[in-house]
């Protein structure tokens, strides 16, 4: 694997894995899939791109994370209202990122399992180099994570991620966004039901 193209001094950046949802689709959360493998995959590949610290925001799972196998150095928040939709678990990362020193945030949800630390280091180097601060990878045209906004943006996401939309409602609004071709390094695929093997 090569390695990732990010510069030799980045400014702080906070990852936060959205891993609050029942996972009605997968049959369980997704926080748990693969016996934690995509929980797993997803704290390395912020790790590994430049983020610290890295946040998991837990829901369907209970406030207390007994039944979720965390790994090392991760620090985690529960959300509370994580049934109304994606928009709480994003509200409860950024709540918590704030309390970090970080300048930058880069969101990933637990259930992309190929996306890795090279995708994430091209993101966020495009972020850090943009007027704008914000960056998002794309695969084969199609909008995907992680996506990292700068410190300027958190409280207009936070506005505005409501229900199920995440941070697409206010992303959508700003035409100042990067986009970043990742086709050759990962599918950035979706994982809704169950796979045989995960990273």
């Amino acid at each position: 694997m090569a390695a990732p193209d990010r510069p030799e001094v980045s400014p702080a950046c906070t990852g936060i894995v959205l891993a609050a949802g029942a996972g009605t689709r997968y049959g369980r959360p997704k926080v748990l899939a693969e016996g934690g493998a995509w929980l797993r995959a997803a704290v390395d590949a912020l790790r590994g791109g430049g983020c610290d610290p890295v946040i998991v925001v837990l829901g369907a799972t209970g406030p207390t994370p007994e039944i979720v196998d965390l790994p090392p150095n991760t620090e985690h928040v529960w959300a509370a209202d994580w049934a109304t939709g994606l928009g709480a678990s994003l509200r409860a990362g950024l709540i918590a990122a704030a309390r970090t020193p970080a300048h930058y945030v880069a969101i990933m949800p637990v259930d992309t399992p190929d996306v890795g630390a090279d995708v994430v280091a091209r993101v966020t180097t495009a972020a850090f180099a943009a007027p704008s601060g914000l960056a998002r990878a794309v695969f084969h045209d199609v909008p995907g994570h992680p996506v990292v906004l700068a410190h300027k943006h958190w409280n207009g996401v936070y506005v505005a991620a409501v229900g199920d939309s995440g941070a697409r409602t206010y992303l959508t609004g700003n035409d100042d966004m990067v986009c970043v071709t990742c086709d050759d390094l990962a599918t950035g695929v979706d994982r809704d039901f169950p796979a045989r093997t995960a990273r």
